[in-house]
């Protein structure tokens, strides 16, 4: 699925591109300026619309709250993208104001520990593919049959990939070293489930509209978008080689890469330039003639499709090896 190396071009630098993709110093300072005021209404509109979901769910009844448990998983998205954002220290130009609102307004609400998260993600971008990337399960063994990515999001749709995440942090909560890290998670979402609880009077709505979500869709979603991200590529010093290209779409955008996160091979070729802007630095990154559509996927559906051998791969692209329907592991 990777690249074929000769069809790459070689068109760096130029007079606002260094070498290596990056901007110049005069645009990438303005790149990489961080917008605080907005990533404020950012963080306010989506815990908003969680009150939003939740409180029209139960209004509405049954059908309301399966309407609502289906559209938490977006939520849950924009929370790991904005955890994201925070474990890069792009969500606030204040250092303290970015780890305290990433840590408790974000990253602990969606199960994460954003300390080790940001040691394991940075190691990813030092080097994808590489002896230390913490996701090489998510990538690696593509393209391969329909059937074993089917299994695998079975076993994330009914939950038996969340338990498999939950499990460490309350075992980390009982005994062990870990504690200290998996305290604050624990008691941000006891701290929840006692806020649903008492305002809606109704037990049951933090394991049904919260919980169960994130245990389930919300696992479907982040493998998807892992694969749109990385999947089936391997370790190069070239980000063209180790991330995939693909269009973005409305519908995209909503249910699997908000806050510009499909723009993943920009991040990954200057990974201090804050969401907002990634948009700007991708055109640059056109522009230049970095990249090109001939290397770009049209729809995420056409990259899965090709990474279970089912779909045509695009013509500047080969196995990796040059062979094609390898097993996923």
């Amino acid at each position: 699925m990777m690249l074929d190396p000769g069809l790459l071009p070689q068109v760096l630098p130029t007079d606002r591109l260094m070498v290596n993709g990056m901007a110049v110093r005069e645009l990438r300072v303005e790149l990489r300026r961080i917008a605080d005021a907005r990533n404020i209404l950012s963080i306010v509109g989506l815990w908003a619309s969680v009150v939003v979901l939740i409180t029209g769910g139960l209004r509405l009844g049954p059908l309301g709250c399966v309407a609502a448990f289906v559209l938490m998983v977006p939520v849950f998205v924009r929370l790991a993208i904005l955890m994201h954002e925070a474990a890069h220290r792009l969500l606030f130009s204040n250092r303290r104001i970015n780890d305290w609102v990433g840590k408790w307004l974000i990253a602990c609400p969606a199960f994460v520990p954003i300390g080790l998260y940001r040691a394991s993600h940075f190691a990813h971008h030092k080097e994808e593919f590489g002896p230390n990337e913490p996701d090489i399960a998510f990538y690696s063994g593509y393209p391969g049959p329909w059937s074993a990515l089917r299994r695998r999001l079975i076993r994330d749709a009914v939950g038996i990939s969340g338990w498999k995440n939950l499990k460490p942090i309350l075992r980390a909560t009982l005994k062990g070293p870990g504690r200290d890290i998996s305290m604050p998670i624990v008691a941000v979402q006891l701290g929840l489930w006692a806020a649903m609880w008492l305002l809606s009077g109704r037990w049951f709505v933090y394991p049904l509209l919260w919980l169960g979500p994130w245990l389930t869709g919300w696992r479907v979603a982040n493998r998807l978008r892992a694969l749109g991200e990385h999947g089936g590529l391997g370790a190069s010093r070239d980000r063209r080689l180790t991330t995939h290209n693909v269009a973005q779409s409305w519908l995209a955008r909503f249910w699997l890469v908000p806050y510009n996160t499909g723009w993943h091979l920009a991040h990954h070729v200057d990974m201090g330039i804050p969401w907002r802007n990634l948009p700007t630095f991708h055109a640059e990154l056109e522009r230049a003639g970095y990249i090109t559509e001939a290397m770009s996927y049209p729809s995420y559906r056409a990259l899965w499709r090709s990474l279970c051998g089912k779909g045509v791969p695009l013509p500047a692209r080969v196995a990796p090896g040059g062979e094609a329907g390898c097993p996923v592991r």
